[in-house]
Order: C-alpha cells, then sequence, then structure tokens
C-alpha cells in the first residue's frame, strides 16, 4: 500500500466512518489537534529519561488519544460508530492519581509560573498548550448542531482533556523538581 494516494489533494480526507469532508471542517480540526498532541507526547517521550516513571503512563495516554481521535474521525449513527467502543471516563480518573502522586512530591505553587526549565518541561508545557486546542476545537464540535450529537456525546473526552492539561501542567513541574530544577516565577 503506498502512503500518498492524492485523494486528498483538494482539500478533502476521509472520516474514519468513510465520509469526505474538507480538511478544515470541525471534526477534522479536533482530531488533527490530537494527532500533534499525541506527536508531542512521543518528542515528550524520547527527552526524558529512559528509566523515568512517567513514560509508561504517557504511552497509556497516546494510546487513549487514538481512541479518542478515531471516536472524533467518525459521524454518529454510522456502522462505523457502533463498532467503537464509547470512551471510558473512568480514564480521567488515572490521570488523577497520577496528577496526586507527582503533585505530593512538589513545592507548594505560590504563583503563575512560565513554561520552560529543562527539555522535557518545556515538550511538557508545550503538550499542555495543544491539548488546550484540542479540547476548545472538541467544545466547538459538540456544540455544533450540524454533527447529529447532543452536547453531552463527548463529555467523558472533555473531561479526559482538562484532565489532561492538568496532568502535564505537573509533569512539567515534576520534570523539572527530579532536575533539581525551579519553577520559573512569573514576574509582572
Amino acid at each position: 500500500m503506498k502512503i500518498y494516494t492524492g485523494s486528498g489533494d483538494r482539500g478533502k480526507t476521509s472520516l474514519f466512518s468513510g465520509e469526505r469532508v474538507a480538511k478544515n471542517n470541525l471534526r477534522t480540526e479536533a482530531y488533527g489537534d490530537l494527532d500533534e498532541l499525541n506527536s508531542c507526547l512521543g518528542a515528550l517521550t524520547a527527552a526524558l529519561e529512559e528509566s523515568h516513571e512517567s513514560i509508561a503512563e504517557i504511552r497509556q495516554i497516546q494510546s487513549d488519544l487514538f481512541h479518542i481521535g478515531a471516536c472524533l474521525a467518525t459521524t454518529p449513527g454510522s456502522p462505523s460508530a457502533a463498532a467503537l467502543e464509547p470512551f471510558d471516563e473512568q480514564k480521567s480518573l488515572y490521570l488523577e492519581t497520577a496528577i496526586d502522586r507527582m503533585d505530593q512530591n512538589l513545592p507548594p505553587l505560590k504563583g503563575f509560573i512560565l513554561p520552560g526549565g529543562r527539555m522535557p518541561a518545556a515538550l511538557a508545557h508545550v503538550a499542555r498548550t495543544v491539548c488546550r486546542r484540542a479540547e476548545r476545537h472538541t467544545v466547538g464540535l459538540s456544540e455544533d448542531k450540524t454533527t447529529g450529537q447532543t452536547p453531552d456525546a463527548y463529555q467523558a473526552v472533555l473531561v479526559y482533556l482538562n484532565r489532561l492539561s492538568d496532568y502535564l501542567f505537573v509533569l512539567a513541574r515534576y520534570c523539572n523538581h527530579l532536575a533539581g530544577e525551579a519553577d520559573i516565577l512569573w514576574k509582572k
């Protein structure tokens, strides 16, 4: 199978459920952000030491993002939609447990911090901002009346993305902390 087909040369792409849509519609914007976020997480794991305790968590998150992407790339009511398992709202609890584990080792947050520090922390901050964009686009998709879905259809996904951005913020602080790097506080 060739990687290039030419079928997208005129600005259209196929959804998981088979329909052809513009590459810039709400659905493709949302799952495109997830793809970008997944790549950011791959870069983050490449920057971490091989023994870093968060690598397994991040790999699970990457798998979760593939599942969410498949859900977003599928038109409701299509035969493909019936084949997809709903996104498990318990996945957010997994993130909360990881956040709590890291946070208990961090000094109290005393103000706004600037993204940066060591490379893994900086990459976690980049991933966090991409995650926030994915969340905004998923909110837009959930509120769009033309999708054929109720606004709460993506509720578990929205909770997960919101929690994931929190996880990435804490992970950035945690990476810096493990490296002996203090938070960079915002100075007015």
